[in-house]
């Protein structure tokens, strides 16, 4: 087996001791390639490099961005592929400080665990086949929005370029600051979702591919908790910003049976495609990454279309 290892060397939580770990766990399985990221989009440069050489694995060390940088690198869309495309399997080993697709896949949260299960999987043989999803163009492995949380994602990425770590206690800080900044401004959003009725007056929607939507710390935060990998799409559309009512909702996402609901809530699970409108460009968030401002999004669930080595969904459940 022909494996290309990516690692991004400013990931939050990897460290020396951990890639040394993953490499030499690796190298006693499979003829492995080491690569470190250099730059923005260098794991999709790697990743696209690893299909054209027909590498049988790539493994990422890496946060949720790298992870989406190196899928967009070797995953051809839909409209691109023509049938005969190298697709190799994918591996992860978290190590931003979310890891949001990594831990919805059921794959531990600490890089030394999750080195030790990737190779116990490898070992068996035994992949798992799961769907992504598209916006602007664009894979995403779990989350996409317009709004509130992709203005908390560029103001997050300022904070980083200015030497701040991305920590949870700087989302919570920045997602308040961003909402009570929004809540000024009217509802520009219109959610249409085939055989809906077009759903009006929207400040911010999530669209998402699994669950949770996202973690705080440890604590899984849910918006669409019958949203899989192996299903349709998640929609979750707020329709007020005013306090009371987001409070509400937002113990909701926290509680542990995780069912969101609110007369100020549109939410729909297990959606084939969402088109999302604005009345003037809005921002747009994919995987926790900032895009840009958008007045159209289209998002598209693509199911089966990638294989992981990570645990199979229990009896029962989906993620």
């Amino acid at each position: 087996m022909r494996t290309l290892l990516i690692v991004n060397p400013n990931a939050t939580s990897t460290t020396p001791a951990t890639r040394d770990l993953l490499a030499h766990a690796l190298e006693s399985r499979t003829q492995l390639i080491v690569a470190h990221t250099q730059h923005r989009g260098h794991a999709a440069e790697l990743a696209q490099w690893a299909a054209t050489n027909e590498m049988d694995l790539i493994v990422v060390h890496g946060g949720d961005g790298t992870v989406n940088e190196t899928i967009n690198g070797f995953l051809p869309l839909p409209q691109v592929a023509d049938g005969q495309a190298w697709i190799p399997r994918l591996g992860v080993i978290p190590g931003g400080s979310a890891n949001v697709f990594a831990r919805s896949l059921g794959i531990k949260p600490d890089p030394v665990a999750a080195t030790n299960q990737l190779i116990d999987l490898l070992s068996v043989e035994k992949d798992r086949r799961i769907g992504l999803a598209i916006a602007d163009d664009r894979w995403f492995t779990f989350s996409a929005g317009v709004g509130l949380d992709a203005d908390v994602c560029e103001a997050i990425d300022h904070s980083r370029a200015n030497g701040h770590a991305a920590t949870p206690a700087r989302y919570l800080r920045t997602t308040v600051r961003q909402f009570f900044r929004a809540k000024r401004r009217e509802p520009s959003v219109t959610v249409r979702i085939p055989g809906h009725d077009p759903v009006t007056g929207v400040h911010y929607a999530f669209v998402t591919n699994a669950s949770p939507w996202t973690y705080l710390d440890a604590t899984p935060v849910v918006t669409n908790p019958e949203t899989s990998f192996e299903t349709g799409l998640g929609v979750f559309a707020m329709q007020t910003m005013r306090v009371l009512p987001t409070l509400w909702v937002a113990r909701q996402l926290l509680a542990t049976d995780g069912n969101p609901k609110s007369r100020n809530l549109f939410r729909a699970d297990d959606v084939p495609s969402v088109r999302i409108e604005a009345t003037e460009p809005i921002g747009l968030q994919i995987d926790g990454d900032f895009i840009g401002r958008r007045e159209v999004v289209d998002f598209t669930s693509i199911p089966e279309v990638l294989e992981v080595i990570a645990p199979r969904p229990e009896s029962g459940r989906h993620n």
